[in-house]
């Protein structure tokens, strides 16, 4: 953890330092945090499906964007409200895009994900303080130190994202149960820093977990009340965070509650780079604050390897405890009057086909929205069986969810075909065994 910077700043430093590039951390700093990630997951997902760019198109479009947004803010001098938080909400598209192409596109395991992304931001964090002596974000004055801030926010909004869809998804706990256990674990972190946790490690932990959240949130306002959301839909739900966005920023920039004044003097300078007289830092050791980040890495690995352990038996029983649908030379023995269950090694994918036929044969009867809200269900009645269906047969279930993906695609687009739609739909119904 940083330790006190001895070493003293020159007139020739001072010249060359730019006014501090990030805001201050206020409640304004972590409303404006979760909602800039929550509309970069519903703006994802708009681009992804709605206007049918693909996962690919959609990753190379937001990255070109992102490095000229980025450029922007770097070549600043000082911090504008506006550039900035529009570069968190690229850098949260982009950093969630990441983790989605290598679990979606390359087949990474979202446990590998997890732990490939803490190992880069450890080394992130390392590399920065062996650098700068500090970790303090009261101190982004060089554009040095603010390429390392960029970087580990970036490697933060890929974790985030990794164990988010590790915990609700890949362990089933769902969208909603993973928003309240963020809530509550960084409502912990709030306590635990006010009783003496070192500032920077309860800013980092906190800003991962506002990823997962922050997706939460978006998804509960999304999906439709028969799921448990108040069925805005993602347009909409991306309109409304949009405007309460802009609304902030609009009042940071005319209020400036939260521009961090970088003093001219040399000696207050050096003070913003000691942890004993950094703002919100408390008068704590090195060697203190070391052992905290050791103690409460031993307690993540911990606790969050024996959740991973019981969720995983869990789901290998329930996975085990039902059969895969039987095929039909074993159904023919069975008696004439019940049809058997359509063949798959995923099990009986009933639930799923009649979603599917029903969304057909609303488009047939050419009810456009009532088909694109019904295939809503199967996306959460999918997403909701996937910890479960992914123990019987992994490529079974990427076979199938690469279907559903397509469907979503053509249901969503903004520019809706009939003959795509079909032909998507009868393209599923094939992979599931219809």
């Amino acid at each position: 953890m940083p330790q006190a910077n001895s070493t003293p700043v020159t007139p020739i430093v001072l010249s060359k330092r730019l006014l501090n590039k990030v805001p201050e951390v206020t409640i304004f700093f972590w409303i404006i945090k979760i909602l800039c990630t929550t509309v970069g997951e519903s703006a994802a997902d708009f681009l992804n499906y709605n206007l049918n760019w693909g996962l690919t198109l959609t990753s190379v479009a937001t990255g070109v964007l992102l490095a000229v947004v980025l450029t922007l803010q770097i070549s600043l001098k000082r911090y504008v409200a506006g550039v900035y938080w529009l570069t968190v909400a690229l850098v949260s598209v982009f950093g969630t895009l990441i983790t989605d192409n290598l679990t979606d596109n390359l087949g990474v395991p979202l446990e590998v994900s997890t732990i490939v992304f803490s190992v880069a931001l450890g080394l992130v964090f390392l590399a920065w303080y062996a650098s700068e002596k500090t970790l303090s974000i009261h101190s982004i004055y060089t554009r040095r130190r603010e390429a390392f801030y960029w970087l580990a926010i970036l490697v933060t909004f890929a974790l985030g994202t990794a164990t988010g869809d590790l915990v609700s998804e890949g362990l089933g706990v769902g969208y909603l149960k993973t928003g309240l256990l963020c809530a509550g674990l960084i409502a912990v972190i709030t306590i635990a820093w006010r009783l003496g946790l070192d500032a920077v490690l309860a800013f980092w932990l906190a800003y991962i977990l506002t990823r997962p959240l922050g997706a939460s949130i978006g998804d509960l306002m999304a999906q439709p009340s028969s799921n448990g959301g108040l069925g805005l839909g993602v347009t909409v739900t991306s309109l409304i965070l949009l405007v309460l966005i802009v609304g902030i920023v609009i009042y940071l920039s005319v209020r400036k509650p939260d521009v961090i004044p970088v003093p001219n003097d040399p000696a207050q300078l050096a003070a913003l780079d000691s942890p004993e007289t950094a703002p919100h830092h408390r008068q704590e050791s090195a060697r203190t604050a070391a052992i905290q980040t050791v103690v409460v890495l031993v307690i993540v690995v911990v606790v969050g390897g024996a959740f991973y352990a019981w969720r995983t038996n869990s789901l290998n029983a329930e996975a085990a405890a039902v059969a895969p649908a039987p095929t039909a030379s074993s159904a023919s023995s069975n008696s004439s009057t019940q049809p058997a269950a359509p063949a798959s090694p995923l099990g009986d994918m009933t639930a799923f086909i009649t979603i599917t036929q029903d969304t057909a044969s609303l488009l047939n009867a050419g009810k456009q929205s009532e088909a694109t809200a019904r295939i809503t269900d199967l996306e959460s009645a999918w997403d909701n069986a996937a910890a479960t269906l992914t123990r019987r047969n992994p490529d079974a279930w990427h076979a199938v969810d690469d279907k559903i993906d397509a469907v979503l695609r053509e249901l969503r687009s903004t520019s809706p075909n009939v003959t795509t739609e079909q032909t998507a739909l009868q393209a599923l119904l094939g992979q599931m065994g219809a």
